[in-house]
């Protein structure tokens, strides 16, 4: 649970971003219930305050189908004293343990059917659940958090066991030489200041904190005028404030007075170095710079910065790196943070090529940075990808609130808007100038202190006054609200319009959405399994290069084009197709389709892109040879499914893998390209808001008429006699603090069969319920020895073809108890069946976790592409009377089910770790 690595150019790093433009929402102006106080309102969300000190945000968005309850709590590491070290993140798993009111949370979060989680950062932690928007579900969740608040246990006997759990996630981290060699850059790179501490904290001090401390902490921090609540999604506005009030407002203000951390950090002087020695298969460099805090008017220059060195494929770094083959991969980020922070930036380097070669490519970098100004298109190719990333994350409502706790944290949820206003000003000038101002060698951790007879320091600035920043900010218009969308079987299917065009089959479900948001999915389909023997790794390296460059476009112009079209694309393949997701909105939408078009229908794969290509492929490889997670998926795979040398469908070893990549040429994708690729077997779905016509045209010109000389015949999949005899393998990997222990069963079962539904609500009890399935209650909860559990169903649409499987992270001295505990609750549920209670909280939460499924559109257009592959054509009414079988279950029903299929002596086990070293250890208790 806890939070690492928030990177902005990455995915997840939406959630730390804002917001674009649109029409203002109407301000209430109905009485508000006593002792609440409106704040402010800026682009459709509202800020309230209670009597007792409690900051409420409301986001109302009716376009959606679920509401998500965010509560966030102004304590992180930064807050943690000697000896703390942890405690943040240790009371934020403490919390899940239960409160007076709620006294079994996983059971009620499943029950509800909730999406939930919490996570820890240097300044706050926060816990959010969403969930389908009812009244019922609403009231929940209020008074869950409201109860939790102040009344959670934190009881002795929770933490003897939870201290564990939390042992074993700091330990899963130590398995990821990435990880550690970021956090020892930044604790050399502070002296004093709590960022200089790994947020999860010191094994030593999550093993020992007393639970009188725990509590301390938990009734100083936990407090209504030191959290922000958040509700975001479909709910009225009015009638939320009044039930926020009646669960929140009868807390009483506390006594005692927060005393504001105070902790400066001095300006470096000198640049520092730190080795980290473990076992890997990669090298890395790791840089880190002081830097001002996220409300700082040099933030956003800084945020530029980042982008203009590390972003692929026009970055600087990329660009001295990766086209020089000194590195493999590259990337940064400067995370928004309360006080002083640091941006960082790592490469990583294949064995066999030289550390200190790149080291001193990427130092010559990111010092001329500051001589060699940042050109404009760099700077505004920065800024485009980094507001496109704010106006697509207030698309989303469920990332709102969680986006928020970062900005509340920094010091006030206004700031989103502040840090894109100062986006939207920042010149060449200003990042050239923070660049000299920051990125100095003195101000740099990577290496051995270097005497200097005039030092040259920088002095970080204070964050400035809040208040002032903020006060009387008004903001822009809120984006266009979307409809509100019942998003079930029966009307998913009449709103869809579905036709062909050529060998294209394609459905269209058009709805307003928020911020006129769009999602495509389209599958290429090709080649059978005799044209694809033995060319599994080239059809995956094939579809990879699609975007690599056009006849018209070269790889940075691709990819400047979807971020100028506000639009995420990715080209994936494996298996017998090549997959294109778009997210983008309605008037971007044929330009970002027009770009996709000239990648499949005009790539050129050139040379320089392919060698860069298999060199992050062959990083990404050796990285995983000696990872216990990937070690035991990819041999359990192998056991459970031995397709022959050379199947489409064959999983290799890595160290086979890495030959293929090595062995294969460019002209090797050409000519792939030139024989399989066509839309004969093509599907499209696009849910959202578009023009309808014009997409049809598009789809009728581009692909109508796109054939391959290679005919497409669906290859199917297979059980293998050998896999109905269990199979226990052991894998060891040296100086790996975390082992992973990985599950495989198949069955002859396809997801329409009578049976699939019985086996999924077994499993569902089994292992795929938020912290409170028989797994995790049992070997997480009880025995305290994973922080991750679960186990999960699958069943194949057209071939019968059932999959089981389980896993479990774990330290190795505990194998023992843990694969005692896994056997006696896989034997317990064939022998014993499950309970009606179990059953019906198990189908409510199944249930309502589909609804919310089907509101996400990216999930529908997904599904839809996939639906479109059935010969006879499905739609949505199957998943109708998948819930209706479901609905209707008896316990006898599903306990049959679980002793016919979920049979522990069929299982193929595979684990990996260190079990040597474990052997000479006393377990962990």
């Amino acid at each position: 649970m806890q939070k690492t690595f928030p990177f902005r150019n990455w995915l997840s790093a939406a959630a730390l971003l804002g917001l674009s433009a649109g029409p203002a929402r109407a301000q209430t102006t109905a009485a508000l219930p006593a002792g609440v106080s409106r704040v402010t309102s800026v682009e459709g969300i509202t800020e309230y305050q209670l009597k007792n000190g409690l900051r409420v945000l409301l986001f109302p968005d009716q376009s959606k189908a679920t509401m998500t309850v965010n509560a966030t709590y102004l304590v992180g590491s930064r807050h943690e004293g000697y000896g703390e070290s942890g405690m943040a993140h240790l009371l934020e798993h403490m919390v899940f343990k239960g409160s007076t009111k709620h006294p079994n949370i996983p059971q009620e979060l499943t029950e509800h059917g909730a999406s939930p989680n919490g996570s820890t950062w240097y300044d706050r932690t926060n816990y959010f659940e969403t969930f389908s928007a009812t009244d019922e579900n609403l009231k929940w969740a209020l008074d869950l958090e409201s109860d939790r608040m102040v009344n959670s246990f934190i009881a002795k006997k929770d933490l003897d066991t939870e201290f564990s759990v939390v042992r074993n996630e700091f330990e899963s981290g130590e398995n990821r030489p990435q990880s550690v060699l970021m956090e020892r850059v930044l604790s050399a790179a502070y002296l004093w200041h709590n960022y200089g501490k790994s947020t999860i904290g010191s094994k030593e001090d999550i093993e020992r904190v007393p639970i009188d401390n725990l509590k301390a902490f938990y009734q100083k921090f936990y407090q209504p005028d030191n959290a922000v609540l958040l509700v975001a999604g479909k709910f009225d506005e009015g009638k939320t404030l009044t039930l926020v009030n009646q669960y929140f407002g009868a807390i009483p203000r506390p006594a005692r007075t927060l005393q504001a951390t105070y902790t400066t950090e001095p300006a470096q002087d000198g640049e520092r170095e730190v080795t980290l020695r473990r076992t890997g298969d990669t090298q890395g460099i790791g840089v880190a710079y002081h830097t001002p805090a996220g409300s700082h008017p040099d933030y956003a220059a800084m945020d530029v910065l980042v982008d203009v060195l590390t972003n692929q494929p026009s970055g600087r770094l990329y660009k001295a790196l990766i086209e020089s083959k000194r590195a493999a991969s590259q990337w940064g980020f400067t995370p928004t943070l309360h006080d002083a922070g640091f941006a960082y930036f790592y490469a990583e380097v294949r064995q066999g090529r030289s550390l200190d070669s790149a080291r001193t490519v990427m130092m010559t970098a990111l010092d001329n940075v500051s001589k060699q100004a940042p050109t404009a298109e760099e700077v505004d190719r920065a800024k485009t990808k980094l507001l496109k990333n704010i106006e697509l994350l207030f698309q989303n409502t469920d990332q709102v609130g969680l986006a928020m706790s970062e900005y509340e944290a920094t010091g006030d949820w206004r700031l989103v808007y502040l840090y894109r206003d100062e986006l939207r000003k920042v010149t060449p000038a200003d990042v050239q100038r923070v660049a000299a101002l920051y990125l100095k060698p003195s101000n740099r951790t990577v290496g051995l202190f270097r005497p200097d007879a005039k030092p040259d320091r920088t002095t970080v600035p204070a964050a400035p006054d809040i208040a002032m920043l903020v006060k009387g900010y008004k903001g822009e218009a809120a984006i266009a609200a979307g409809e509100a969308f019942a998003a079930t079987p029966a009307n998913i299917d009449a709103r869809t319009r579905r036709g062909q065009e050529g060998g294209v089959k394609y459905a269209l479900l058009a709805k307003q959405t928020r911020g006129n948001s769009v999602n495509v999915n389209m599958k290429i389909r090709y080649g059978d399994e005799a044209s694809l023997t033995n060319k599994s790794i080239l059809a995956s390296l094939t579809a990879d290069m699609l975007e690599r460059g056009t006849k018209t476009r070269t790889y940075p112009q691709i990819r400047d084009a979807f971020d100028k079209a506000k639009a995420q694309v990715r080209i994936y393949g494996s298996g017998q197709s090549t997959g294109i997701s778009i997210q983008t909105d309605k008037p971007n939408l044929p330009a970002v389709l027009a770009v996709v078009m000239d990648c499949l229908r005009n790539p050129t794969f050139p040379a320089a892109e392919f060698d860069k290509l298999k060199q992050e492929r062959l990083a990404q490889l050796e990285s995983q040879k000696q990872d216990p997670q990937g070690l035991a998926f990819n041999l359990a795979t192998r056991l459970s499914e031995p397709y022959p040398k050379g199947h489409p469908f064959e999983t290799l070893t890595y160290d086979d893998e890495i030959a293929a990549v090595k062995a294969l040429k460019v002209e090797d994708v050409r000519a792939f390209y030139k024989n399989f690729y066509g839309g004969q077997a093509a599907t499209l779905a696009v849910v959202g808001a578009f023009d309808e016509a014009s997409l049809r045209k598009t789809v009728k010109s581009q692909l109508g008429s796109w054939k391959a000389p290679q005919a497409y015949a669906r290859i199917p999949l297979r059980i293998f006699e050998n896999t109905a005899t269990a199979k226990a393998q052991a894998i060891q990997t040296d100086d790996k603090a975390n082992a992973m222990f990985v599950t495989f069963l198949k069955y002859p079962v396809r997801d329409d069969d009578p049976d699939y539904a019985s086996i999924y609500m077994a499993n569902y009890i089994l292992g795929d319920g938020f912290l409170n399935s028989r797994l995790a209650t049992r070997i997480r909860q009880k025995e305290g020895v994973s922080y991750g559990v679960g186990s999960y169903v699958y069943a194949d649409d057209n071939d019968k073809i059932g999959t089981f499987g389980s896993y479990a992270i774990y330290n190795p001295v505990n194998s023992s108890r843990l694969e005692a505990a896994y056997r006696e609750e896989m034997e317990r549920l064939s022998k014993d069946g499950v309970t009606a209670d179990e059953l019906k909280a198990a189908k409510s939460a199944a249930l309502q976790n589909f609804q919310v499924e089907r509101s996400q559109d990216d999930q529908l257009a997904r599904k839809w592409a996939q639906y479109l592959t059935k010969p006879e054509g499905r739609t949505f009414t199957h998943d109708a009377e998948l819930e209706q079988r479901i609905a209707a279950l008896t316990p006898e029903q599903v306990s049959a089910a679980a002793k016919k299929y979920l049979d522990y002596s069929k299982l193929t086990i595979v684990k990996a770790g260190d079990f040597a070293k474990a052997a000479a250890s006393v377990p962990v208790k």
